[in-house]
């Protein structure tokens, strides 16, 4: 896992080069600006970015979950806003390639992959976060179609999509009440909120979805009807992994920066780079980040194994290494001094960009509850055997 194959380097060096060329020189003006840089986007899946680890009879890459952090890692390095659009466009692809039928991944998968088509996922509403089973969107069956009722909340990709993945209560109360629908953009009833202003993320639109007596196919049910808090979790053990990525190569990009900063800024006669204070702080950083990344390589390796353990690793390495992010790259700012609080040096994005993965695709406080489930579980077993 820790050597990279002649493969496995030349998929990470094209998301590196592919970011250093076209991410990293416009971040700062499509922050400024809040572009959504579509085209970009196909450029991104025309290297076969749109369906990473999407099968290949579909139009994916049917690369590892490996190979994914490696890439969302890279892709960060150039802009962690668009790099989690990419991970949660995949989130969503996969979901439907992991869990739709045959005619449905044929329909759909497609035209994501080349990102022709852009997804978004839809769980989170207005009263429903962290509580996600406790969702009020409701579908109900009418003859040979679903009508949906409801608003979602916080959607990446929100009102420039085409596909949404909506999960919504076709039965009683908690988790085994919901399914799975696949909702396109032209449905009637189907509008979306204003773009809303954020700290960060400003380079893709986050709006309210609503759906008005939307009325779409059975046939767009994905799997069951009660799977799809299920199907939703399992998309979001990868979506933290990616987004996890996603906080590392951020964090990489601005420890980078503050290296390149401190050699080139003068104070008190020498170079700041050659302060040991300031050398312990980058050491520092840079072992917290090789930590992070290694807890990533490590979950990603379960992910992609199906290991039993797989939820709670899932867990462990989007809060370690969201957490190590956003706190190494605050650190890069302070480094830079006032500079680090310009916009043009480009700190100041990245700290705001990586201040909501801890929050996002489960919370840093509800990854410790499902780490905790799992150690207090552990010790329930031994404690009855």
């Amino acid at each position: 896992m820790f050597t990279l194959t002649d493969d496995e380097r030349a998929i990470r060096d094209t998301a590196r080069d592919f970011a250093a060329e076209h991410l990293a020189p416009n971040a700062v003006e499509w922050d400024q600006t809040k572009h959504f840089p579509v085209d970009v986007l196909r450029k991104a899946a025309s290297l076969g970015m749109g369906g990473i680890y999407i099968r290949e009879d579909v139009g994916g890459s049917e690369l590892t979950r490996v190979d994914a952090a490696r890439i969302f890692e890279e892709l960060a390095k150039g802009d962690p806003s668009i790099a989690a659009y990419i991970s949660i466009h995949n989130m969503v692809t996969w979901m439907i390639d992991q869990f739709g039928n045959d005619e449905q991944r044929h329909k759909w998968v497609p035209g994501l992959c080349s990102m022709d088509q852009l997804g978004s996922y839809c769980l989170t509403e207005p009263g429903a976060g962290s509580d996600a089973a406790g969702l009020s969107t409701k579908a109900v069956r009418d003859g040979d179609d679903y009508v949906l009722n409801g608003v979602k909340q916080f959607i990446s990709g929100a009102g420039t999509s085409d596909v949404y993945v909506v999960m919504a209560r076709t039965g009683a109360a908690g988790a085994k009440g919901i399914s799975a629908f696949i909702v396109p953009k032209d449905s009637p009833g189907l509008s979306f909120g204003a773009n809303e202003i954020k700290m960060g993320w400003n380079a893709q639109p986050t709006r309210q979805v609503i759906m008005e007596d939307v009325r779409v196919p059975a046939a767009n049910l994905l799997g069951e009807e009660g799977s799809g808090f299920r199907i939703a979790m399992k998309g979001l053990n990868g979506g933290r992994l990616n987004i996890a990525a996603c906080s590392v190569g951020g964090a990489q990009a601005a420890l980078e920066k503050a290296v390149g900063y401190l050699t080139d800024r003068k104070a008190f006669g020498a170079q700041l780079i050659e302060s040991q204070a300031l050398q312990f702080q980058l050491a520092d950083m840079r072992t917290e980040l090789e930590a992070a990344r290694t807890l990533l390589w490590r979950a990603a390796e379960a992910l992609e194994t199906d290991a039993p353990d797989v939820v709670e690793l899932c867990a462990m390495a989007k809060r370690f290494a969201t957490d190590t992010g956003f706190d190494v790259a605050n650190r890069a700012l302070q480094l830079h001094g006032g500079y680090g609080y310009l916009a043009e040096y480009g700190i100041e994005k990245i700290v705001r960009d990586l201040r909501v993965h801890q929050i996002l695709e489960g919370s840093n406080e509800i990854m410790r509850v499902v780490i905790a489930r799992s150690v207090v579980g552990a010790q329930g077993k031994q404690g009855a055997a």
